[in-house]
């Protein structure tokens, strides 16, 4: 009974040997976008506005800048993070090319700041996702709030162990909904106030002199770079794809680079077209709303089609579905976290029981973990996303600059080899280097003393049980090559004939050992 309870609840088991099995559980590009570049695809619902807000009351129409800086981020890094899938394709993304091409000890650095962030990733997407669906509904029902956010981690805890392809198919609606309504938004959104973009543009030329007359040049960089970074939450998910390599189908650096662009298209063109709506739209912080339930409720609200107003219901729609797809987003850190802790496993960082899979082939260790982990945050900060979005997007940029400056020292070592294309590729990983650091130190000075000492402090903690673990691992192997030492100065047994010591026609046993040691020989 209790075994048919469990393939009921989590599914029957798969065959490793069986060849088809990979082809079942691996996913093609669409589907990978959905399950890994939805975690880049929902920042829209909170970046965007974040870095809006972060710019003040009277320098709304330099949010024009924002939103090209914030498209052509979202390019860079994603061509950059196409080159490390090509050179690593066989997955891994900033844990293992920082590992290899930096050092075990930065790896864990990286490493360790991955797995944080991919715990606050699905909490945050919890939590925005929570919001976005109350920004309709009565304002009497937000005690529930973190009730449903922290039921909605434990449904994707039980998705994730039945397996991760059948939990991206669930998932897969939503997604199209939200890139329908979203594409619907910004389209018809840049359509009809087109008129506005010359008026938008004088604004911005007339404020950028104006704010660098009132308060002088180097004022108005640091507005500007304050703005940019609060909005970093952008970019989050862009790594997801390279470290979710081994979940694609082959070819693997085939699919991951489609998977890459699909990315890094769709986000470029929704979060710069969130941007440019804002101001377009003039729309304006509500208290209770997000900015984006402000903008659809004023582009779509007055829809009409034959005299039966239809606006508020696509209203719904649209805020339901960014709200859904923000769980889809969760979906990244219960795919690329178990992904990471493996990795670490192999290297004795954690556990080896995190490399291990289930019966169903998931990483269930690593799924229970994050889980885990992401419910703990939530009850923590209660589900509020102010205090998330501080803890938010300073590990992620640890990783994304370790992993760009390790791609330029590689291929300026690569310039020796007499082919050109090292400077091309050095180029790209180069400017990744530079925008990345730069957001970088601006959010950790930014959020440091907001409350994002906390994340620092949590990535320490990590560290440190990380290397307890590894000291363990080493203290466990000195002893087996002590016991292996000793075992070989053991003497050997008096010679006795062979056939004295068994019975020819009895079944015969086979014991295998893994080397030609102390523990081979006496085994």
């Amino acid at each position: 009974m209790l075994q048919r309870l469990n393939e009921f609840f989590l599914g029957k088991s798969k065959d490793p040997l069986d060849a088809s099995t990979f082809h079942q559980i691996s996913l093609i590009a669409f589907l990978a976008w959905v399950g890994l570049g939805a975690d880049g695809l929902s920042s829209s619902a909170y970046g965007p506005e974040e870095a809006f807000r972060a710019l003040g009351a009277g320098h709304e129409s330099l949010a024009l800048y924002l939103a090209a800086a914030t498209a052509i981020t979202v390019l860079v890094i994603s061509f950059s993070y196409s080159q490390i899938i090509e050179l690593f394709p066989h997955g891994g993304g900033g844990y293992t090319v920082v590992s290899q091409l930096l050092g075990p000890k930065w790896g864990l650095i990286s490493g360790s700041a991955l797995v944080v962030d991919y715990v606050l990733t699905i909490s945050i997407s919890i939590a925005a996702g929570v919001d976005a669906v109350y920004s309709f509904l009565p304002a009497n029902w937000g005690a529930a709030k973190l009730g449903v956010g922290l039921a909605f981690v434990g449904l994707l805890i039980w998705l994730n162990m039945r397996g991760i392809k059948e939990s991206i198919k669930v998932l897969v609606p939503i997604f199209l909904v939200f890139v329908a309504t979203h594409l619907l938004l910004i389209v018809y959104g840049l359509a009809t106030h087109a008129q506005n973009a010359g008026p938008i543009l004088a604004s911005t030329v007339q404020e950028t002199r104006g704010t660098i007359q009132s308060l002088g040049l180097w004022p108005f960089m640091v507005l500007l770079l304050t703005a940019y970074s609060m909005g970093g939450g952008t970019y989050t998910g862009i790594e997801a794809v390279s470290n979710g390599l081994n979940q694609l189908r082959e070819p693997r650096v085939r699919t991951g680079r489609r998977t890459m662009a699909y990315m890094a298209l769709s986000l470029a063109f929704t979060a710069g077209g969130i941007l440019a709506l804002y101001m377009l739209w003039n729309v304006r912080h509500v208290e209770g709303k997000t900015m984006n339930a402000v903008l659809t409720e004023a582009v779509f609200g007055g829809w009409t089609v034959a005299g039966i107003p239809v606006g508020q219901g696509l209203v719904y729609v649209t805020l339901i579905s960014e709200g859904l797809l923000l769980f889809v987003a969760a979906q990244a850190g219960f795919i690329d976290g178990p992904n990471v802790l493996a990795n670490m496993a192999s290297d004795s960082w954690m556990p080896h029981r995190f490399a291990n899979l289930s019966v169903r082939l998931v990483r269930q260790n690593g799924v229970l973990l994050m889980g885990a982990a992401a419910l703990g945050i939530l009850w923590y900060t209660g589900g509020d996303v102010s205090k998330l979005v501080v803890l938010y997007s300073i590990n992620v940029f640890i990783t994304f600059t370790l992993s760009q400056f390790s791609m330029s020292k590689h291929w300026w070592s690569e310039r020796r080899r007499g082919d050109w294309r090292w400077l091309r590729k050095l180029l790209i990983n180069g400017t990744g280097t530079v925008l990345t650091a730069t957001i970088l130190v601006a959010t950790m000075i930014i959020k440091f003393s907001q409350g994002g000492w906390v994340t620092m402090v949590i990535t320490g903690a990590l560290i440190a049980v990380c290397w307890l673990v590894h000291r363990h691992y080493d203290n466990v192997k000195l002893a087996l090559r002590r016991l292996d030492d000793l075992l070989v100065g053991l003497p050997m047994p008096d010679e006795t004939p062979i056939g004295a010591l068994r019975d020819v026609n009895g079944p015969t046993e086979v014991l295998l050992v893994s080397g030609y040691g102390g523990l081979g020989i006496h085994a």
